[in-house]
């Protein structure tokens, strides 16, 4: 049983309490009694009305569910399907012409394009790897990954020959993206005989060397001629840094296991150590003990002798949770609180003193906070997060609007109504992004009962997929987020794949995105060579108008169910694996995302998005009659095998088949054969219980 303080009538963990009391708000010089009274308020507001938007889904939900049930076995009647969801207030009217006014963005959202990272928060070497990866070396990302097509390093040490393919193929990036006047920089024997092309590309010199910028980022030239390949290189140049993760989201949600007092208080240390600068972590490497910091401000000199200075860091937002679960950590009125309450208040607060220019280095240069908001149903949904942080920003003495909001467009009702979504919140938006899975997952639930899904492979090419990615950046371009805010793609998620990347990802710059996800920072680094290559700001001019609604409403259902055997097995394999790979971590040990093998063995970034689709596809293949419940245990049991055999070198592992009466296992046919019935299909309910007594038990 936890044991609570009241603060207010507020039932609150101590340790969180003292945390909040002690390292937030004492140095904001806030009044303690003054935060836990306005908390208390602003929780008689706004719990209730997060109860009533959960009560809507529900109801919406089970409309959709009687009309298709009504409807079974009858060809899909799309004219019909509209104005019901029209009727029911699925639909709202369009908001008519509008502008987003959101002011005071840091340009690191508003004018520049680049990648963004998305990291675990309770991971604090993560945490900091990530937000210090604003600047990569080019030659490590090269050298390490199959980016280069070159024969793979030697084993024992520094491969001569894999370095001169890297320094080669830096030479042709130096061609591609900061040309000479005449002839090639492999060429050239000397940089004091380095005359530019666009001589306005050097922007100065750094104690490195010199400093040049390319659609708004920077390259830096590492000059070394005493090190292990500034030796070698002709110009003694040691490597190349790429200004790369403009972005990171510290993510409070789907790559964390966050179940308690214990998990929200480590999310919050972790995050107030960003915004104080002082965050480090220590680990083992080869036998001795290294301190990760973050990495300080980069300085340079420019052709006159004023000095600049360049941020060091990423610019970082926090992802808090959705509105839909609540957590022990508080309680008001005799319930737990909403968990998104609790994360706006508190990693606000903890913003709140970059704002008094409390940190050793600062985040926001123009006095913002920036916070991701998933998993939003519509434009109610976004009206209540705007109001919601109204209040937070009442009750910590911000100014109106200080709270940003990104709006992650990946529920289904959120992106048939996503300008009225965004005129929501139109004064604090700086973000709209697509997610493939989460999105997937809300279209099988929303639809569940229409019929059987095609194959997920199949839905990378469906028609409402492609309208979706098309809207989301068409919608947000006629509303005035270019210059002003984020438009955003997914994940890449095999960051052992490079090669296959960038040739790959490159499509989100063409289709519009000034920003989009990877898993890494080496990814980063190598991302950022497509926005070199590509002006976004120049492609959103010619991009054409938002697809048209009907083509998103179009409900991805099989074409018959004419799969052989071997495929509908192959299928439910694919989803089981998976499944049972990313669950067996979260439940046991409390790992929210991590490189999965997937069941051909490669390694894929997995969280809680990829497993709503999976469970949600194979719920949606038993109620249809497709596959039968001893067909899945089956499969689980044959997978289980798989993914204790892929775990078999961790010793921390606890086998899933020596365990299927176990929290994982038990947690992975829950999520099956409960999927029908979560709501909105949502994998957390199911998760935090599990967690919570395997937590328990040990």
């Amino acid at each position: 049983m936890t044991q609570y303080v009241t603060r207010a009538g507020i039932e609150a963990d101590p340790q969180l309490a003292e945390f909040i009391e002690t390292e937030v708000l004492g140095p904001l010089g806030r009044d303690v009694d003054e935060f836990w009274q306005g908390f208390a308020q602003l929780l008689g507001s706004f719990a209730p009305r997060n109860r009533d938007l959960l009560d809507k889904r529900e109801d919406l939900q089970a409309k959709i569910d009687a009309w298709h049930t009504a409807r079974a076995g009858q060809p899909h009647d799309a004219d019909d399907y509209r104005a019901f969801l029209n009727d029911i207030g699925y639909l709202v009217p369009e908001p008519g012409d509008f502008t987003i006014g959101t002011e005071n963005v840091d340009p690191e959202i508003a004018t520049m394009a680049g990648p963004q990272l998305v990291v675990p928060i309770l991971n604090a070497r993560f945490l900091l790897n990530a937000a210090n990866a604003r600047w990569g070396s080019l030659y490590d990302a090269l050298y390490g990954t199959d980016a280069l097509d070159a024969p793979p390093a030697r084993p024992g040490g520094y491969d001569e020959d894999r370095g001169a393919a890297v320094i080669a193929e830096g030479r042709k990036l130096l061609d591609e993206i900061v040309p000479l006047a005449s002839g090639s920089w492999s060429e050239l024997d000397s940089l004091e005989n380095a005359i530019l092309a666009h001589p306005s590309q050097q922007v100065g010199t750094t104690d490195k060397g010199p400093l040049f910028k390319h659609n708004g980022l920077h390259i830096e030239l590492v000059v070394d001629p005493d090190s292990q390949v500034g030796k070698t290189d002709r110009l003694g140049l040691a490597d190349i840094n790429f200004e790369a993760a403009l972005t990171t989201i510290a993510d409070c949600e789907d790559s964390v296991a966050a179940v308690d007092a214990e998990d929200k208080l480590l999310a919050y240390t972790n995050w107030l150590g960003v915004i104080r600068g002082d965050l480090e972590e220590s680990f083992d490497k080869g036998g001795k003990t290294l301190t990760r910091k973050l990495a300080g401000d980069k300085s340079y000199t420019d052709a006159d002798g004023a000095q600049h200075t360049l941020p060091g860091r990423s610019l970082m937002f926090v992802r808090n949770v959705g509105h839909l679960m609540t957590n022990p950590a508080m309680r008001w009125d005799g319930m737990e609180i909403p968990e998104g309450i609790l994360d706006a208040v508190v990693t606000s607060a903890i913003s709140a003193q970059d704002v008094a220019g409390l940190g050793k280095y600062g985040n926001s240069r123009e006095g913002s906070i920036y916070i991701v908001k998933p998993k939003m149903h519509g434009p109610e949904e976004c009206a209540f997060t705007n109001d919601l942080f109204d209040a937070v920003e009442d009750l910590l003495g911000l100014p109106r609007h200080t709270i940003k909001v990104g709006v992650m467009d990946e529920e289904r009702r959120t992106s048939a109504n996503l300008a009225a979504c965004i005129h929501a919140v139109k004064d604090r938006i700086v973000f709209i992004n697509t997610g493939f899975l989460d999105r997937t997952g809300d279209e099988i639930h929303t639809s569940m009962r229409a019929g059987p899904m095609m194959r997920k492979g199949e839905m990378k090419n469906s028609a409402w997929l492609k309208a979706y990615e098309a809207r989301n950046v068409g919608i947000g371009l006629a509303h005035g987020l270019s210059g002003r805010a984020q438009i955003g793609k997914g994940m890449w998620a095999a960051p052992d794949l490079m090669s296959q990347m960038m040739i790959e990802k490159i499509g989100h710059l063409r289709a519009g995105a000034n920003t989009a996800w990877v898993p890494s920072p080496t990814a980063a680094t190598l991302h950022a060579i497509h926005y070199h290559r590509e002006d976004v700001f120049e492609i959103q001019k010619g991009l054409p108008d938002a697809a048209k609604l009907d083509e998103l409403l179009a409900i991805p259902l099989a074409d018959g169910v004419n799969w052989s055997e071997e495929e509908i097995r192959e299928e439910l394999d694919n989803n089981c694996q998976g499944l049972l790979g990313y669950v067996v971590r979260w439940i046991n040990q409390g790992v929210g995302c991590s490189k999965v093998p997937d069941i051909n063995d490669v390694g894929l970034m997995e969280d809680r998005a990829t497993l709503r689709i999976s469970s949600q596809h194979i719920a949606n293949w038993l109620l249809h009659g497709v596959i039968s419940q001893d067909q899945v245990m089956d499969s689980l049991r044959r997978m289980a095998a798989k993914v204790d055999q892929q775990n078999a070198a961790d010793p921390s592992y606890e086998p899933l088949l020596e365990n299927e009466d176990g929290a994982a296992f038990s947690a992975a046919k829950d999520l099956i054969f409960k999927g029908v019935e979560q709501p909105s299909g949502y994998t957390e309910p199911l998760l935090h219980a599990w967690r919570l007594r395997k937590k328990a038990s040990a």
